[in-house]
């Protein structure tokens, strides 16, 4: 099997409010939700950089889809990073996040392996890191 992700789908509560937060907040472009035509076909679709597609499902429709139990959720199961290019572009994007309503849960800081970061989480408590790496 080649390394590679294709796909990344973020299992959310409320659809709508968690397109927003994407859109809205993070900036990025979408043609909104798709799909409601089905049970439990509704969902969102972010084109992402290198080919990378980040969808929003929701967690009862990922659970249908799975055949499981929906499931007590967990943000510590789960951490996406946004790495930038230097310590001013995090401050500049943790900034902007938490001017648009974003959750900090730990503002930006030097960090024990050398790099700079904070972290937010969205709506659904999915925590993303905004990182600069200076090793990469």
């Amino acid at each position: 099997m080649i390394p590679s992700i294709s796909y990344i789908t973020l299992g959310v509560e409320d659809l709508a409010r968690s397109v927003a937060f994407y859109h809205d907040v993070f900036g990025w472009p979408t043609d909104g939700i798709i799909g409601t035509e089905f049970e439990h076909g509704a969902v969102v679709f972010f084109k992402l950089d290198k080919g990378i597609t980040f969808a929003l499902w929701p967690r009862t429709s990922i659970a249908h889809d799975a055949g499981i139990a929906c499931g007590p959720r967990d943000p510590s199961g789960l951490l996406l990073a946004h790495n930038v290019g230097s310590h001013a572009e995090v401050d500049q994007i943790m900034a902007q996040l938490q001017s648009g309503g974003a959750d900090i849960k730990k503002p930006a800081q030097p960090l024990f392996w050398g790099g700079y970061g904070g972290l937010i989480a969205d709506p659904d408590g999915h925590l993303w890191e905004i990182v600069y790496n200076p090793h990469r």
